[in-house]
């Protein structure tokens, strides 16, 4: 196979197949390893920076707008250069973004942290845009879940890992003491302590865009084929005939819409966990494990979805089912609220519903995403496209939990979730069957 020639789907060889799923489940795992340490710098940086929520939930936002700027440039960059040099043009990004943590760290600029975040979206935009329609249309379109649960275990370990590992580098075993002394310092001696504490990323992420320079160069000249996605069926170009642009499919654009509300609920989830733990009085460094909790629980649901979908059940059977218990389980959350020791840890209930959250949020993507390009033909790439755009989802959700955060309280905050899941279910009970913005 010439490995700058797109190809026909139909005629990879079940060995390509292999292989290239394989690469993406890499990108998959570095997506998460990117995206899920958040978690960490979130409280991190709010003590180390002297930030109430709403700043800190920065981190999100400037991370994830990206998502908004760039997906339409990606798209438009896919089609130029092709899937291999965008992915690698994606990574270069991302390399910039991390060496932008070592000045930030060195100076201790929370601006330049957030630039550095931005840039790390921007070049993470690039490679979801490219990702994410790969897996959709390598194999039976009935399945499409199940690669999507493979995915999202690559992301989700990932996701278990980051904040481990990051904790294992950044944070040491005293820093529970270390921080409750930092609260009580004034003046030349508390700087020079939140200067030392912050300085700590500058090593970690150095390491980290030496490897995304060298990831960037690894996918350029890989065995992953370009896919031509250009070419329609019969079938496909009758359906698509007298239609101009991505939003002349309105299960679509509400799937963009239902990505936003689930990407938000899913990392306020995951960012706000270790926060809201912490404040219903257990210890910072016994909190940080919960994020990957939350993931552990999202994994939970992945691995049944490969095994149940589609031989058990449907991947829209099972996008109905965890849009209702999303639902069920934040009115839990606002509801419930009793001390409780489980696995060890003594904390609220309402901690073990958010944990749980993650096994809701588990088949949510793997299902709006082949609802969402159904039959898209010439326009997969620009439709991909506008589903990334739904990621900055990412960015507004928790910054409007953070403003709740700080007004009303923690748990109050939670209410944010309630209209995300009641979208979800729409779209999963009706929205992906709107084939017109017109009835005839």
């Amino acid at each position: 196979m010439e490995p700058n020639r797109a190809v026909q789907v139909s005629s990879l060889s079940k060995r390509d197949s292999v292989v290239s799923i394989s690469i993406i489940g890499l990108l998959f795992f570095i997506f998460g390893f990117v995206t899920w340490i958040n978690a960490i710098l979130i409280p991190f940086f709010k003590i180390a920076c002297e930030l109430n929520h709403f700043q800190s939930y920065l981190v999100a936002f400037a991370f994830y707008i990206a998502y908004l700027v760039m997906s339409l440039p990606a798209g438009y960059l896919l089609k130029k250069v092709g899937f291999k040099k965008g992915m690698m043009f994606g990574f270069w990004a991302m390399c910039i973004g991390a060496l932008l943590f070592v000045p930030a760290g060195l100076t201790r600029t929370y601006g330049i942290f957030l630039t550095g975040l931005f840039t790390l979206g921007i070049g993470l935009a690039i490679l979801q845009t490219a990702a994410n329609p790969y897996i959709t249309i390598l194999g039976a379109k009935e399945r499409a879940a199940q690669r999507f649960s493979i995915m999202g275990i690559c992301n989700k370990l990932a996701g278990i890992i980051a904040p481990l590992l990051f904790s294992a580098v950044v944070l040491h075993p005293t820093d529970s003491t270390l921080f409750k002394k930092i609260a009580l310092l004034q003046g030349l001696e508390k700087a020079q302590a939140l200067d030392a504490l912050i300085q700590r990323v500058v090593l970690p992420y150095g390491v980290v865009a030496a490897l995304l320079l060298v990831l960037g160069l690894f996918v350029r000249f890989s065995p992953l084929p370009e896919i031509d996605t250009d070419h329609e069926s019969a079938e496909v170009l009758s359906t698509n005939a007298g239609k101009s642009s991505v939003l002349d499919f309105p299960y679509l654009v509400l799937g963009a819409f239902a990505i936003f509300f689930h990407v938000g609920s899913q990392v306020i989830a995951v960012d706000s966990i270790v926060n809201y733990a912490t404040h219903h009085g257990m210890d910072f460094m016994e909190a940080k494990t919960f994020p990957s909790y939350t993931l552990t629980a999202t994994i939970v649901g992945y691995l049944l979805g490969i095994t149940f979908i589609p031989k058990v059940l449907s991947q829209l059977k099972a996008l109905k089912i965890c849009t209702v218990l999303g639902l069920v389980l934040s009115c839990c959350i606002l509801l419930f609220s009793k001390q409780t020791v489980l696995f060890g840890h003594q904390t609220d209930i309402s901690v073990w519903f958010i944990v749980l959250l993650g096994f809701a949020n588990s088949m949510i993507w793997a299902g709006v995403w082949p609802l969402a390009l159904d039959n898209l033909g010439r326009f997969i790439k620009t439709g991909a496209s506008l589903l990334i755009m739904g990621l900055c989802g990412n960015a507004i959700m928790p910054l409007l939990y953070g403003y709740w955060a700080d007004q009303h309280g923690l748990r109050e905050a939670y209410w944010v979730l309630i209209p995300c899941y009641v979208y979800l279910i729409f779209y999963a009970f009706y929205g992906h069957k709107i084939k017109s913005w017109t009835t005839k």
